[in-house]
């Protein structure tokens, strides 16, 4: 089924654009990681050590889900504030350099991030959006809210 949503168009990131990079910016950018996170490594150990047994990165899934848990039909994502947008009405009048990058680049993160969400539930599939500082600040209470999902029985 096709998403409704009339796709965002993000800029390339290029001279010729008009936008620059440093070395130290390239450098700073490199360091950025999308697989084995602090926060998701948190999460997959609290999980872990409450024997749920799950799969990471599943390529068989849409979006490829932080955490996939098969038998329970439940996709898992724990997504960084600035990538998809947390706060954005507040945060996107703060970005200050390369506005026509960034501004299109993470609405069109969120607007992926919608229809990925769209494309689990129409499989059956259950979604938890998690933000990364919700991992690591409140990680009892996001894993308490996977393992009411789990212990509920409704799921199967």
């Amino acid at each position: 089924m096709a998403y409704k949503e009339e796709k965002i168009k993000v800029p390339r990131f290029n001279e010729e654009a008009g936008f620059y990079t440093t070395k130290k910016r390239s450098k700073i950018m490199s360091k950025i990681r999308g697989k084995n996170t602090k926060p998701e490594l948190l999460f997959r150990q609290a999980l872990w050590k409450k024997n749920v047994r799950y799969r990471v990165d599943s390529k068989r899934l849409p979006g490829r889900p932080d955490v996939s848990i098969m038998k329970y039909k439940l996709a898992i994502f724990i997504d960084g504030a600035y990538w998809h947008g947390y706060d954005w009405d507040e945060r996107k009048a703060k970005l200050k350099t390369n506005r026509d990058f960034w501004i299109p680049k993470i609405e069109r993160n969120m607007q992926r991030d919608r229809e990925v969400n769209k494309q689990l539930q129409d499989m059956g599939y259950t979604v938890f959006r998690f933000w990364a500082h919700e991992v690591k600040d409140n990680l009892k209470t996001c894993i308490n809210d996977v393992m009411v999902y789990i212990n509920t029985g409704k799921n199967y």
